[in-house]
């Protein structure tokens, strides 16, 4: 209903007192804003000031408004783009400082403190203010990014990846709730959505970083994400003011109820798991205790994770959050976990695919990379305008979201070097089957849940969905790398002995041909064939090794994406099993 508070129809807002039923979006709008923690009586009395009173909540455009806007979408893109730029050039920065062998932690190392930082954000906020909080979140986003261009080791470019993820996981949702309490509730929906569809300008992010590392090297790719993020900086401290208050904070009251146990349990056991996952692919054989320690150690916590949210106090996902509809609200959110693996298999293994499969020219790289941003995004905003125009019946649009996404990743599988034009048809069904997904799986669990937990259940949801990312990732890379050694042992090294580049007793020549090609060292492996005294045919081996690695190369890759249609296909299962949303409407 809408509200009546004196002032109101002075102030323009909408004062008709009707009480006629609501669309999901006005739902949606009317939400309280959150930051991702469910308050007791004692912190609940910290009331925001009403917004007809606010002085920091704008009933109309204006230029205040317009600054704090830009403020929340520096924020927004700031957090989104360091993975995005840097991972369009993956290939190049293994080339120039090594560490092939544990690049790997570039990702999980971005991914996993973003996801443990996300459900603490409102404690943080109540304790230090939203304002210093952003401010933090962007000093991190500016440094992150510097370290990891100008690391000269791989593992001092992985730490810069950390400290930018433990700046996104603090603002990725100041943002989101920051523009909520700039304007009026009526109008919330419309200007979070315009925030969050600023990114369309970064979705050629891998175009932009090979142009840029083309024009220049990988390492100036940290410029614009520095800089993006140091004016993100100097708006927040200039522009944007907290929401006014009643009352001081009681933070002895925010201290005692942050879930210390539930944060340190879930992310030590997610990080433990992950690193036995990942040792084992290079570093030591499965059967070690460098590998069963820290995965055995990992699952333990998982489970004491659990265990211990049943009996919390104050639990990271408050028992209320189920209240409404506990079977729609559970199967959601194992939905977003995994579709995290489906969105990650794409937005992480296809920039590296197409270098490695279908050439290294910069161009190519970067509009090969364009069906999958403009494709995600295209697929959230057709499911978010399905949604009011079937009157919130999600059910069978989540099914047909979550099978075209399973068949789309699935289907990737198809790509080789000869049929790139039907792999690009291929890319795009799986991008939008995708964006169809996780952002509508976000708003429906917003939905189902009480209104005063809707800043909970969105960091739940961005926590989980990046965590089940980099579980997902770790398995596929895991399977990608011992499939594609095999193939690139058979079909590399069958190329070069009968084309007369290599004796096939000659192994230490073979290996380092494979070696060279398939880490993309392109420079590096002409130098070895012009000097090598043991390789012949010096005419014609690099492309016939270069070529013979492409073929091994897509062969490889056709794993992680199977592998993705269990995710898929889970999602698709539990799609069943999920209500419509009408009955909340």
């Amino acid at each position: 209903m809408a509200s009546t508070h004196p002032g109101d129809e002075e102030k323009g807002r909408h004062t008709d007192g009707s009480d006629h039923s609501t669309t999901f979006i006005e739902t949606l709008e009317k939400a309280a804003p959150g930051y991702g923690k469910e308050r007791s009586s004692a912190v609940a009395d910290d009331i925001i000031v009403h917004e007809s009173e606010n002085p920091n909540v704008y009933q109309k455009m204006c230029l205040p408004l317009f600054v704090n806007l830009t403020a929340m979408s520096f924020l927004w893109v700031g957090s989104q783009i360091p993975l995005y730029m840097f991972g369009g050039v993956f290939p190049l920065i293994y080339n120039d400082i090594g560490g092939y062998y544990i690049y790997i932690w570039l990702i999980i190392g971005y991914l996993i403190p973003n996801a443990a930082l996300c459900p603490f954000v409102g404690a943080l906020s109540d304790l230090i203010g939203r304002k210093w909080v952003a401010a933090a979140g962007q000093i991190m986003l500016v440094v992150g990014p510097i370290v990891t261009a100008t690391a000269e080791q791989m593992r001092v470019a992985i730490g810069g990846m950390v400290i930018s993820g433990l700046g996104a996981g603090l603002n990725e949702l100041i943002a989101l709730a920051g523009t909520a309490e700039l304007v009026p509730i009526q109008k919330r929906g419309t200007y979070v959505g315009l925030v969050v569809f600023t990114i369309l300008p970064f979705c050629p992010s891998v175009l932009w970083a090979q142009l840029i590392a083309e024009a220049s090297n990988w390492r100036f790719v940290g410029i614009p994400v520095a800089v993006w993020n140091f004016i993100g900086l100097l708006l927040v401290l200039c522009a944007y003011k907290d929401p006014a208050r009643n009352k001081v904070v009681d933070k002895k009251a925010v201290l005692r109820e942050i879930d210390y146990v539930g944060g340190l349990l879930s992310t030590f056991g997610v990080l433990l798991f992950m690193m036995g996952m990942q040792w084992g692919v290079h570093q030591y054989s499965w059967g070690s205790a460098h590998v069963l320690a820290p995965f055995i150690l990992g699952i333990i916590l998982i489970i004491a994770f659990f265990v211990w949210e049943v009996y919390a106090p104050y639990p990271m996902a408050p028992r209320k959050l189920f209240s409404k509809d506990k079977r729609t609200m559970a199967l959601i959110l194992l939905i977003t976990f995994l579709s995290g693996g489906n969105f990650f298999v794409m937005l992480l293994f296809w920039p590296t695919q197409i270098y490695n499969v279908y050439g290294d020219d910069p161009l190519g790289v970067g509009i090969r990379s364009l069906p999958i941003g403009f494709g995600i995004i295209g697929g959230a905003a057709l499911a978010l305008l399905s949604i009011p125009l079937f009157k919130g019946r999600t059910t069978p649009l989540m099914i047909i979201a979550t099978a075209l996404m399973t068949a789309g990743t699935g289907a990737m599988s198809i790509s080789r070097p000869d049929n790139l034009s039907a792999t690009y048809a291929v890319v795009s069904i799986a991008s939008i089957g995708v964006g169809a997904v996780i952002i509508p799986s976000s708003i429906i669990a917003q939905i189902v849940c009480p209104p005063e937990l809707i800043g909970t259940i969105t960091a739940i949801t961005l926590s989980i969905r990046y965590i089940g990312g980099a579980i997902g990732f770790t398995a596929y890379y895991n399977i990608f790398y011992h499939k594609l050694t095999g193939y690139l042992t058979e079909i590399v090294g069958y190329a070069v002995v009968i084309n007369g580049i290599a004796a096939q007793e000659d192994v230490e020549t073979i290996g380092t041909l494979i070696t060279l090609a398939s880490q993309a060292m392109y420079d590096d492996l002409r130098a070895y064939i012009a000097a090598s005294p043991t390789v012949g045919n010096k005419a014609q081996a690099f492309e016939i090794v270069i070529a013979a690695t492409q073929e091994g190369m897509a062969l490889g890759y056709r794993w992680p994406y199977w592998m993705s249609i269990a995710f898929g296909g889970l999602c698709f299962i539990l799609a069943f099993g999920l209500r419509d949303v009408r009955k909340f409407l």
